[in-house]
């Protein structure tokens, strides 16, 4: 027994609603939560996207999936890369530290429903004729920064002039 410390009224509070899967399908969303999370056996640890949908009339809804990353299996393990690498290709952002460096970045997905009932994430691809995200700058090395830069304009510093 546990006392509530007052009369709850559930007169006052709508009740949660069902979990109803959202219809098989295309849906363009972001990417709003990310976290690594042990499995269930202990023995690995899967990355958890929470995905909300952008548009139409389940706009604010949302789905997830999950992406093994360290598992014994290496099966599972070639399948979660392959999977992160679409997003990444999806969001226009192909080197990643952090999962948050893929949140709230549009993409397209497509669900379908399991035989237990829940959506599964089933791809990922860009949005067609969006602007992709600008490419990282690749890393300057010393060699590289020792040249002194050309700025234009007056006598490049191979000629002496004299």
């Amino acid at each position: 027994m546990a006392q509530l410390g007052g009369t709850f009224d559930a007169s006052q509070i709508d009740p949660n609603q069902p979990y109803e899967a959202l219809p098989p399908g295309d849906y363009r969303v972001h990417i709003t939560s990310s976290e690594l999370r042990p499995t269930k056996a202990g023995t690995g640890q899967y990355l958890w996207l929470e995905m909300e949908i952008l548009e139409g009339s389940l706009a604010g809804r949302k789905t997830c999936d999950r992406l093994n990353l360290v598992n014994p299996n290496q099966q599972a393990v070639e399948m979660a890369q392959r999977t992160l690498s679409s997003i990444c290709h999806a969001v226009g952002n192909l080197q990643i530290t952090d999962s948050e460096d893929l949140h709230f970045k549009p993409m397209l997905i497509k669900l379908t429903v399991g035989k237990e009932g829940y959506n599964e994430v089933r791809g990922y691809k860009p949005i067609p004729n969006a602007t992709p995200a600008p490419r990282p700058t690749p890393a300057v090395t010393q060699q590289q920064s020792a040249v002194p830069a050309f700025t234009g304009g007056g006598v490049g510093p191979w000629r002496k002039m004299g």
